[in-house]
This record gives structure tokens, C-alpha cells and sequence, in this order.
């Protein structure tokens, strides 16, 4: 349980400081037989840092549980 606490917690760290990903696909512009004009069209995926402080709760939530012995 540890080990996934500290999994979790490196996750969210992460997700705290990479705030967006930017990712790119290729779109189909002219077709003309042999002719072929295709472009990069970004994406944008953003999140709240407050995502990746909530993550690093459940992180050191999940390594608290792994300590308590019934």
C-alpha cells in the first residue's frame, strides 16, 4: 500500500506542476486525386492544480491506511 500511496502522490505532483498537454493531429485539407494538403490541428487539455492537490490527498490518504494494523 505503500508503495501505490507514493505512486499516487508522484501523480499528483505531476498533475500540479504539467497544468496542460498540448497534442496535435493531422487534418485532411484538399484532396485532389494525387494532390494531398493535410495540416496539424492542436488540442488543448487543461486542468486545475487543485486536481492534482486533490490526487496528492488521496495519495497520502492511501499510504495512512497502509500504516493502521487492525
Amino acid at each position: 500500500m505503500k508503495t501505490t500511496g507514493i505512486i499516487i502522490m508522484l501523480i499528483g505532483i505531476g498533475l500540479t506542476i504539467f497544468t496542460a498537454v498540448t497534442f496535435f493531429t493531422k487534418e485532411k485539407v484538399v484532396d485532389l486525386g494525387i494532390i494531398e494538403v493535410t495540416r496539424n490541428q492542436p488540442h488543448y487539455l487543461n486542468w486545475s492544480p487543485f486536481i492534482g492537490l486533490a490526487v496528492m490527498v488521496i495519495g497520502a490518504f492511501v499510504i495512512l491506511q497502509g500504516r493502521k494494523k487492525p
